[in-house]
């Protein structure tokens, strides 16, 4: 499918790689169609939510765990069962981002992931009960610790 996105121009992707969203994402209910684009020199790290029907609505996404490894998202009964899984572990997760300038003031959700089971392309936002994760983490939160290096 030939689809026309905000940060990549013109590009194909194939179809059987379409997430659908039932319930949409936060505050955007109506669009049920996203394309997962991996962003270039990322390593699957940095993503794009692209929207298959409005060209210019994306949402930057992380990879949680290459910011937080120890990052332990667990859903309800009925979010599992409405994902068609029985563990949090089956499924693939990603944060939403908001980017701003500097790069390190740019924030994180991780109380709102995005999962996806791979398997169905089925994918819903979901607000977790754990209140160690917030909406707006600071990427600078997960940079240079104490007693690192200066780079």
């Amino acid at each position: 499918m030939r689809l026309q996105t905000k940060y990549f121009g013109e590009i194909d992707c194939p179809e059987e790689d379409l997430l659908h969203f039932p319930e949409g994402l936060f505050g955007f209910e109506e669009e049920k169609e996203f394309f997962l684009l991996p962003f270039e020199d990322s390593e699957g790290t940095l993503l794009c939510f692209q929207s298959a029907a409005t060209p210019g609505l994306a949402f930057v996404a992380m990879n949680p765990f290459s910011l937080k490894p120890d990052y332990a998202p667990r859903l309800t009964t009925p979010e599992l069962k409405a994902m068609g899984v029985e563990r949090s572990e089956d499924l693939c997760f990603y944060t939403l981002c908001v980017v701003r300038r500097p790069v390190a003031d740019s924030t994180v959700n991780l109380r709102c992931p995005v999962v996806i089971n791979d398997g169905t392309r089925r994918a819903m936002q979901v607000i977790l009960e754990d209140k160690e994760y917030h909406m707006h983490h600071l990427l600078s939160e997960f940079g240079r610790k104490e007693g690192d290096g200066p780079c």
